[in-house]
This record gives structure tokens, sequence and C-alpha cells, in this order.
């Protein structure tokens, strides 16, 4: 007991210590908790109700849950579409993001600043869905159909978004191409912070190439990085939405392009049933958690 006391003494005496700091971070816990931690709550309250937003939520159990994977069929095809996007973008992405990023590094400063803005303007271009819809657009004018066309390989141009066939592997094209973004400004960042020392070191140590040097010195020193940018891929691949919306449209044809945010925004923007809408979220919300610690658990590993 007495060093439960002295515990509890000591960490209220470094509470006082450091006032400053915690009256600094204040403004940000107070938005941090307003605009995503009682949003999180509120909306796995709503996940078990049946709510319109004009009448009372009424309470009705897991009966929104069940009727996702029992009585949804377009949910189960936004998951399977999902699921494809998060395993095949997610991982692909990601090592796509270090890959440039180390060898955007070891160019000369002013090249390598005038690359990371090549490689990242097309995650913040707001004519990629334009530029796109150009080149697999369904007529003749289309890039893709007129060259097709021109080299008689087909007849006729191609309804590419208008097609399920073609949709999906589309929209993977397009987020890989726009994947390049906070994640691989992370990388960057990481790989300029690695203490050049530690190379000096592995080289009398017996790493001999720069394969070695990747994997036994710059992958352990950039672990804060790694896991950032794990978080910000992984959180990009399971929410595709406006590139199913933008280009294949809403809804998709046969909702091949359909994602789980598609249809959560189904139901919580047209539809206003907001508790079914908190109860994709809430799964959506779960699904991501676990990629995440999933993920940094592998990444612990590398780091060890």
């Amino acid at each position: 007991m007495a060093n439960q006391s002295d515990n509890r003494f000591s960490t209220w005496n470094m509470m006082k210590r450091s006032k400053t700091s915690y009256a600094l971070i204040f403004p940000y816990f107070l938005l941090f908790f307003t605009f995503t931690v009682l949003p999180v709550v509120v909306s796995i309250f709503f996940s078990v109700t049946d709510f319109n937003m004009l009448q009372r939520p009424n309470f009705v159990g897991w009966s929104n849950y069940m009727r996702m994977f029992l009585n949804d069929d377009i949910f189960i095809i936004a998951i399977k579409n999902t699921l494809v996007f998060a395993v095949l973008t997610g991982p692909l992405s990601y090592f796509m993001c270090f890959a440039f990023a180390w060898i955007i590094n070891e160019l000369h400063p002013k090249i390598r600043a005038l690359m990371t803005l090549v490689f990242y303007a097309p995650s913040i271009s707001g004519n990629v869905y334009f530029i796109y819809s150009f080149i697999f657009s369904g007529d003749r004018y289309g890039f893709v159909n007129g060259q097709l066309l021109s080299f008689n390989i087909i007849d006729e141009p191609i309804l590419f978004f208008q097609d399920e066939k073609y949709i999906l592997p589309l929209l993977i094209v397009v987020q890989l191409w726009l994947s390049l973004g906070t994640g691989f400004l992370a990388f960057i960042a990481g790989l300029q912070t690695v203490d050049r020392t530690l190379y000096e070191a592995g080289a009398v140590d017996g790493v001999k190439n720069r394969f070695q040097e990747l994997w036994f010195i710059t992958l352990p020193s950039m672990l804060p990085q790694l896991m950032f940018a794990a978080v910000i891929q992984i959180t990009a691949a399971f929410a595709v939405a406006d590139i199913s919306i933008q280009l294949a449209g809403f809804p998709s044809a046969n909702y091949a392009g359909a994602t789980v945010v598609t249809h959560l925004m189904d139901f919580g923007s047209f539809r206003f049933e907001m508790g079914y809408a908190s109860a994709i979220a809430t799964f959506l919300f779960i699904i991501m958690i676990l990629a995440n610690k999933a993920i940094q658990n592998l990444l612990k590993k590398v780091g060890t």
C-alpha cells in the first residue's frame, strides 16, 4: 500500500512539473477526442439501433450485423472488392513507396527534391480522375481505345468503366498510381534521419552490399516511419471510395466497383439508415484495427 501511495504521489508530482506540456497538448487532445474518439463511440452505439435521423433510435441488438452477412448480397460483394483492394494495393503500394523513396534518396539533393515532387504530385492532383477518364474513355477518342483500334486489335471501342470485368483491375491500377502519398514522404524523411555512421560500423562488422545495409541497418533504424506508413497505406487500401465513384459511377455496373465505404455512403448519405450504416462503419473499423495490429507485430520483428 505504501508503494502504491508513493507511486501515485510521484506521478502527481511529475504531472505538476509537466503542466506546461499538458496545456500545450490539450487543444490537440480536445480536437482528437471531439472529431475522432467521440464519433467512433457514437457510431458503435448507433450500430445496435434502428435510427433514421428523424425518430429516436430503437435498440435492435445484433440485427444490423446479422443483416450485413445474411441478407445483404451487395455488402458481400463490397467486402470481396475491398479485400482485393487491400490485399493487392496495400502491400504493393507500401513496397512501391519504400522502393522509390530508397532510390530517390540516393540522388543529389536538388534532383531528390524534384523527383519527390514528381512522385508525390499525383496523390494531391485534382486532375487524376480526368486523366484516367480520358485514357480509358469508352469511345474511339480515348487513348487506349484509339491505340487498340489503330492496330486493329479491336473492332469497336471498349466501355472500360461500364464493363464489370475491367472495372476492378482499372481501379486497382489508379489506386496504385495514387499511393505515393504521405507514406512515401514518411519514408523519404526516415531515410534522411538514418545515422550514416551506422553504415561505417556495418562495413567493419561484415556488411558487404547495399541490400545487407538495407536489411540490417536501414530498416531497423526506420521502424517508426515503417509503422506510420503501414497505418497510412492500410487505411487508404480499406477506405477506397472516391476512385470508384468518380471513375465507375455510383453505383458501378453490377456493383463491380463497390467497396465497404461506398456501401456505407449509400445507406448513410442517401437512405439515411444510420443504424445500419454505423454497423458497417464499426465492422470496417474493427477490420482496420486488426490489420494494423498484424502489420505492426510483423514490423516489430524487423526491428529486432
